[in-house]
C-alpha cells in the first residue's frame, strides 16, 4: 500500500513541496504519495487528527501552523524542542506524533553549502520573530556569527526569543525602526513577501557588500530581494534551495535515506527562467 504525506498550509497553492517529495521518492525508489492541503486558519488540529487518523505517516507544515504544529506532538526532536515550532511531524509505529524542525538545517545548509557564504563572524539582522525565527536560530547561532540581531514590529516578542537563545550565543531584539546599521547577511522571515508587501525597512541596513535572503520564494524575485537589490546589496537569494534542502532532511526523517538536492534545484531553477 502506498504510504501517505503531506504539507499544509494557508496559503499553499503556490507550495513545491509535493514536487520535491515525488521526485525524492522517484529517485530513492520510495513508494509514496505527497500532496498539499489547505487548512483553515482555525484548523490545525481538525486537519492534522484527520490526516493521521486515515493513515497519513508525516506531514510538513508552513505558514502560519508551525507553533500549532508544535502543541499537536508528542514527542519533540532536540531542535524542535528548542525552537517551539515545527515544521515535520512523522507518524512513530506505536501512533505517537514526533515533531521536528528541518528549516534551520535547510537555511544553513543553503546559505554555506549551496551558496558558499560563511555566517563566522558575520553580523546577521533577522526579520520578523514568529515560528520560522524561532526553528532557525539555533542552527544560525551553531555557525558562530559575530552577533544576530532580530528585528520584529512588536518589539517585545523580538526581545523575548532573543532572551529565548541568549545561552548560545549573542542575539538581541528590536523594532523595525530601531535597525538603522548595515549587516552582513539579512534574512527576511517574514512572510509579508507571500502577500507582496515588505517590512518597514531603513535602506541603511544594506551595504555594498550586504547578502540579502527571503525565506519566501516565487517565480520572480521576491518584493524584498527586490528591495534588497534597488538598495545596492551585493547578493539577494530566495528561498527555493532552504525548501528543498529542509525538504531533504524531513524525507530523511520519515524515510531512513537522505536524497541528493543539487540536481532538483538546477531544474527548478532553470524552469523558474524559462517562464
Amino acid at each position: 500500500m502506498t504510504d501517505l504525506y503531506a504539507v499544509v498550509g494557508n496559503p499553499i497553492g503556490h507550495s513545491k513541496s509535493p514536487r520535491i517529495h515525488l521526485e525524492f521518492a522517484a529517485e530513492t525508489k520510495q513508494d509514496l504519495f505527497y500532496k498539499a492541503i489547505l487548512v483553515p486558519l482555525d484548523g490545525f488540529d481538525t486537519e492534522a487528527k484527520r490526516f493521521f487518523k486515515h493513515g497519513g505517516l508525516g506531514m510538513n507544515i508552513t505558514v502560519p501552523f508551525k507553533e500549532d504544529a508544535y502543541r499537536f506532538a508528542d514527542e519533540y526532536t532536540p531542535r524542535a524542542q528548542r525552537a517551539q515550532a515545527v515544521n515535520t511531524l512523522k507518524r512513530l509505529d506505536d501512533g505517537r506524533l514526533l515533531a521536528d524542525n528541518t528549516d534551520g538545517a535547510g537555511l544553513v545548509r543553503d546559505i554555506t553549502v549551496n551558496n558558499n557564504i560563511a555566517l563566522k563572524d558575520k553580523r546577521i539582522l533577522l526579520l520578523g520573530a514568529g515560528g520560522a525565527v524561532r526553528g532557525v536560530l539555533q542552527p544560525l547561532l551553531a555557525e558562530q556569527p559575530n552577533c544576530i540581531v532580530i528585528a520584529n514590529r512588536t518589539v517585545n516578542k523580538a526581545e523575548q526569543l532573543a532572551e529565548d537563545f541568549a545561552d548560545l550565543g549573542k542575539v538581541s531584539g528590536l523594532g523595525f525602526a530601531d535597525v538603522d546599521e548595515p549587516f552582513d547577511v539579512i534574512i527576511n522571515a517574514t512572510s509579508a513577501s507571500l502577500s507582496g508587501e515588505l517590512p518597514p525597512l531603513n535602506p541603511s541596513i544594506i551595504s555594498p557588500e550586504t547578502v540579502c535572503y527571503d525565506m519566501m520564494y516565487g517565480n520572480s524575485a521576491t518584493v524584498f530581494n527586490q528591495w534588497a537589490t534597488e538598495q545596492g546589496a551585493k547578493l539577494t537569494i530566495d528561498g527555493l534551495g532552504m525548501l528543498v534542502e529542509q525538504a531533504a532532511e524531513a524525507f530523511f526523517l520519515w524515510r531512513g535515506v537522505r536524497p541528493s538536492t543539487a540536481h532538483l534545484m538546477k531544474t527548478l531553477r532553470d524552469e523558474r527562467r524559462t517562464r
